[in-house]
């Protein structure tokens, strides 16, 4: 939402996203007094997974969380995520010793020069790449290393931070929400459904193609029109202010300890990728191998220890209040688990899909699944809640159970680059230096329009018989 001119001296403003955070937790509190309390019992599944029993649902004595528990519950969501809390602070001050070396200034100084004149062609291939992490090994976390060299880079190409950080999290974000591959929401939504792993690939490589095309050509468009005026950007006035940023009047020269510093940088996002895929490696290994990264890029770079320590600390600081908002929307989550009203509001929702016909209740599972991502942002928890249900209501009500898997996916991965409840997200936009509100404000049209085709790829899946069953 833009300021909107109230007088001369006074303007109407978006809350700042720890407002915006505070009220959800304080309704959150509100409601675990009027919404009655129930709980699902967990069982082990064939696989050896614990998911819900669909049939034990059953209310229980409530438990309201006071107002010091709404208060306690921040500090608890920051414990809850300190994993990821303390990766944002060790990747920002790790690339911040990166560019105190200057290698990252002068490589993209050399690629803005020999792009001149075609820089809009970066965009659709850097795009395919992150797209294609999301849609073979759920990409998510992973990207957050290269949104301070996207942003940089975007801005040196004349577009702005937006551009930059677009091209990572929507180009992931569209690959996770078409994925064909990802064995941590389609392999484990599938398995909990007791479908066969990874069937239905050929609908779904479709799905992932229309979700790339819609994101790219979003920020394709955007790009040009930024290009262009470069004052149309929401990030315009903060990008000015930037440090982060080329004076491609005097570019320094590309030398070989800048070489050095930047193949440092390519064998540990190697070593990142090789990791993930062969030893499921997660925050925190990731943040242990930048830290190294960053110690080896010091010497390399010659900034020497102090140099490194003062960078470090510098790249942390900046980083704080981005990071800690992690904690803050993890709160929401802490109030309707203690509140005991997470499985009332899932029961209840579910209750209302199944009296619905097969075409309508597709969609309302999808609905559903969209609204749920707000509350638990993570893909194989969501799955592990949310299916045990889905699959079997989809039998009674004549949808089949990967039309079930789809309205999943589809609910889990279009909103991961919105909601503030998901931390990776959050992470990133700290990382880039973007406040949510105008990333929010900016994203909303691709949003709503994957909102709208999901919709409409789910009501073509039901109508196919998208199986085997």
């Amino acid at each position: 939402m833009s300021d909107v001119k109230l007088d001369d001296n006074k303007k109407l403003k978006v809350p700042h996203v720890y407002v915006i955070l505070l009220t959800i937790i304080l309704i959150c509190g509100v409601l675990t007094y009027v919404v009655p309390a129930g709980e699902y019992s967990m069982v082990e599944n064939e696989e050896g997974r614990e998911v819900l029993d669909p049939e034990s649902f059953e209310n229980v004595e409530n438990t309201p969380v006071n107002p010091f528990g709404l208060l306690r519950s921040i500090p608890k969501g920051m414990v809850e995520t300190a994993l990821i809390i303390f990766f944002i602070f060790i990747v920002g001050g790790s690339f911040a010793v990166v560019e105190a070396t200057g290698a990252t200034e002068a490589a993209l100084g050399k690629i803005t020069q020999k792009m001149a004149g075609r820089e809009k062609l970066l965009i659709p291939i850097i795009m395919f790449v992150f797209s294609l992490g999301g849609a073979v090994f759920g990409m998510a976390e992973e990207t957050l290393p290269f949104i301070p060299i996207m942003v940089t880079l975007a801005i040196a190409l004349g577009f702005d931070s937006l551009t930059g950080v677009g091209m990572v999290l929507a180009g992931a974000g569209a690959g996770f929400a078409g994925a064909f591959l990802n064995p941590f929401t389609i392999g484990v939504a599938q398995g909990i459904a007791g479908l066969p792993t990874f069937s239905g690939m050929g609908y779904r490589i479709f799905v992932y193609v229309i979700m790339y095309t819609l994101a790219t050509s979003f920020i394709f468009w955007y790009a040009g029109r930024v290009k262009k005026d470069p004052k149309k950007s929401l990030m315009y006035e903060a990008d000015q202010k930037r440090e982060d940023v080329l004076d491609l009047d005097n570019l320094m020269d590309f030398t070989l300890r800048h070489k050095i510093v930047l193949l440092i940088v390519a064998a540990t996002i190697g070593l990142l990728v090789y990791g993930v895929i062969e030893y499921g490696w997660y925050i925190e290994q990731i943040s242990a191998l930048f830290l190294g990264m960053a110690i080896v890029v010091a010497i390399a770079g010659g900034l020497g220890f102090n140099g490194f320590a003062e960078s470090l600390i510098e790249g942390m600081s900046n980083l704080a209040g981005g990071a800690l908002v992690v904690g803050f929307a993890r709160a929401i989550l802490v109030v309707l688990t203690e509140g005991q009203i997470l499985d009332t509001i899932l029961h209840s929702t579910s209750s209302l899909v199944s009296g619905l016909p097969s075409y309508l209740a597709a969609l309302g599972m999808y609905i559903f699944q969209c609204f749920l991502n707000f509350i638990v942002p993570s893909g194989s928890g969501q799955a592990a809640v949310s299916i045990p249900i889905l699959a079997p209501l989809s039998d009674l009500v004549g949808v089949t159970r990967q039309t079930a898997v789809l309205a999943y996916q589809f609910g889990d991965g279009i909103s991961n680059i919105f909601t503030p409840t998901s931390g990776y997200f959050m992470a990133g936009l700290a990382l880039a230096k973007v406040p949510w509100d105008k990333w929010a404000k900016w994203i909303l049209p691709l949003i709503l329009l994957e909102y709208l085709v999901a919709g409409i790829l789910v009501v073509i899946a039901n109508l196919i018989g998208y199986g085997p069953f």
